[in-house]
Order: C-alpha cells, then sequence, then structure tokens
C-alpha cells in the first residue's frame, strides 16, 4: 500500500479548497482505518467550501473535510472490537467523550465535546480516514454502496421527522434538498396526512413530486401560508421539519405552524437571524426541537427499519463524480441544481 493519498483540504481560511497528497494515517489504539469507497457532499461541506460566517467559527485549517461515506476496515488499532479486516461499514461521524453527563445519560449526539470527522478532525474527501471503532455501523446485509454512503443525512432526516408525532399530520417541509427530500419517504411512512414542501429551486421541488410530496411551492412567486392555507384547508401545519436554515423560510414556516403545533429545526443559519419569538412560539404554545445530528445509536437502527421496510433513497442521487471533480458538485449544491452528490475516489467505479 501506497504511504499518502489523495484528499480534498481546507488549507487556509478563505473560500475554495485544494487537492493535496497527504500521508495515510495510521490508526491509533481504538480506531480503524477505512478505506473510503464512496462518500457524498453535504451542506455542511458547502458551509466549508463557501467559507461562511459559520466555517469561519468553527473550522480550523488545515482540514481534510467530507463526512458523509462508507468503506472498507483495512487496519485495526490496538483494543478494537467488534470489527474485523474487511468489514464494509458506514460510520456514526459524531465522536464523543463517553463520559459527561449527556454521554452518560444517553444523549452523546450533544456531547459537550464532541468531535465530528470532517470538522474537528480529518474527513473522508480522502482515500482513507481513520474512526473510533465505537462508531462503525457494519452492514450485516447487502446495501448500495451509494445507500450506505448517506447514512448521515438520512439520519438527520429521520432524527428531524420522527422527533415530532407525524401519524395524522399536515407537514411542511422548508428546504428540499437531500435532507428535506428524505424526511418525505419517512413522514409518509411513519403516517403522515399531508407533506407540503417549499423551496426556491424548481428543480429540487420537482424531486419532491417524485418523491411523493402532495403539493410544492416555489416561494419566488408563490406566498407559503396562502398556499399552506389551501393545501390544508385553513387548518394550518401541524408538524414543521424546517431544513433550509434560512432567516425569511424560517420565518413564514412559523407563520403557518398551527397553535400548539411542532418545530423541527434543523437547518444551520449561515448567520444570526430575527424572529418574533411572542407571535411565534410563545402565543402559539408551539413546540421547538433543536435537532443536532442522529441519536447514537437508536436512529440509526430507526434508519435501517425503514430500509428493510420498503423506503427507496436510491431517487435521491441525481450525480456521480470523481474525486477530481468535487468542485462541480460543491457548485452544484449550492445552485439546488442536484439532489445526493456521490463522489468516487478513485473514479474507477463511475
Amino acid at each position: 500500500m501506497s504511504k499518502t493519498m489523495k484528499a480534498v483540504a481546507k488549507k487556509t481560511a478563505t473560500a475554495g479548497f485544494e487537492f493535496i497528497e497527504a500521508p495515510i494515517p495510521k490508526p491509533r489504539a481504538g480506531e480503524v482505518l477505512v478505506k473510503v469507497r464512496v462518500s457524498a457532499i453535504c451542506g455542511t461541506d458547502v458551509h466549508i467550501y463557501t467559507w461562511d460566517h459559520w466555517a469561519q467559527n468553527r473550522i480550523k485549517p488545515p482540514l481534510i473535510f467530507g463526512h458523509e461515506f462508507c468503506g472498507d476496515v483495512v487496519e485495526l488499532g490496538e483494543g478494537v472490537k467488534g470489527v474485523k479486516e474487511g468489514d464494509f461499514v458506514s460510520v456514526e461521524t459524531h465522536f464523543t467523550c463517553g463520559v459527561c453527563r449527556f454521554c452518560r445519560t444517553g444523549r452523546g449526539h450533544i456531547c459537550q465535546t464532541v468531535e465530528i470527522v470532517g470538522v474537528d478532525r480529518d474527513g473522508c474527501f480522502a482515500e482513507y480516514v481513520t474512526v473510533p471503532y465505537e462508531n462503525l455501523w457494519v452492514w450485516d446485509y447487502d446495501v448500495d454502496p451509494e445507500i450506505a454512503a448517506i447514512q448521515d443525512p438520512y439520519g438527520n432526516a429521520v432524527h428531524t421527522a420522527l422527533a415530532c408525532d407525524l401519524v395524522g399530520a399536515n407537514v411542511l417541509i422548508t428546504g428540499v434538498g437531500p435532507i428535506g427530500l428524505a424526511a418525505i419517504p419517512i413522514a409518509r411512512q411513519a403516517g403522515a396526512k399531508t407533506i407540503i414542501c417549499s423551496d426556491v429551486s424548481p428543480y429540487r421541488l420537482e424531486l419532491a413530486k417524485q418523491f411523493g410530496a402532495d403539493c410544492t411551492i416555489d416561494v419566488r412567486s408563490e406566498n407559503l401560508c396562502s398556499e399552506v392555507s389551501k393545501a390544508t384547508r385553513g387548518s394550518g401545519i401541524d408538524v414543521l421539519l424546517e431544513m433550509s436554515g434560512n432567516e425569511v423560510a424560517i420565518n413564514d414556516a412559523f407563520k403557518c405552524l398551527a397553535n400548539g403545533g411542532t418545530a423541527s429545526l434543523l437547518g444551520i443559519p449561515s448567520k444570526p437571524i430575527t424572529i418574533d419569538l411572542a407571535t411565534a412560539i410563545v402565543f402559539k404554545g408551539a413546540t421547538v426541537l433543536g435537532i443536532n445530528g442522529r441519536k447514537m445509536f437508536e436512529t440509526w437502527y430507526q434508519g435501517q427499519a425503514l430500509l428493510q421496510g420498503g423506503l427507496d433513497l436510491t431517487p435521491l442521487i441525481t450525480h456521480r463524480l470523481p474525486l477530481e471533480r468535487i468542485g462541480e458538485g460543491f457548485e452544484l449544491m449550492k445552485a439546488g441544481q442536484c439532489g445526493k452528490v456521490i463522489i468516487y475516489p478513485d473514479g474507477s467505479d463511475l
């Protein structure tokens, strides 16, 4: 095996990225080395690529970024249990301390010292990556590697949606990027009555229709609240799944939320936003849930059960690129002209 690998890095605190040749990492005690088979671009990667307010305050270059992937275990560090070389794995990318009060009370997804691969430590836009063995999800049945690579965003969609009571609910999904799109069949399988999707991208709204949305709203030309009122016969929204992180979308969506409704917020604003808490939340008696990643590993079991129950994520994947063309993927994501963009490290499987 070569001693170096191809990788995509944020070397300086500026927009963009660089292709680099990096040493293949060596797994430490409790870690494994994974050869990346397939990776995917996430909205967080676009934040890092564009170097927005969030990225400037979180990312410390130099860093190999990327955190959605699957691959094959090729080397074990000391003390690794329950996994062997050759296992095909996905990875829970939030690495927790295991000893803080959140970890010790089953809330590791909000660990106070969490590290995220591709954010706080080197990630998967590379040929190899090291991860703690406790974070591996070993597949015990045949699964499409492209689906295995997107368990992170899919898990976010599962967590965001299933945090709410969806049975018989009118649901609004604001922002139908890949996570918002994945939430459509999840909400449907969980018993939602009506699923409404809003976005500014006709391309993604068309994908939402293909995924089974009952109503799509292009907020560039249509009034969100008026269209929601029509779709729900004046009842409004019982559940808001907020995926956009956009200030206007968030404020308009809360106007559509019925009294006593639930808002599950996953989208990350690129800068601080303003909202009328009294009108939007307090006087409505609304429940607002902040969603951070996935519950470990409750969400993974839920997600796998949904997949084995027939949920199909294949239409989510719209583009496949070799690592050398990853820049095209970032631009597609920025423009909203894609579903999920899959990256192959060597391009040989394209």
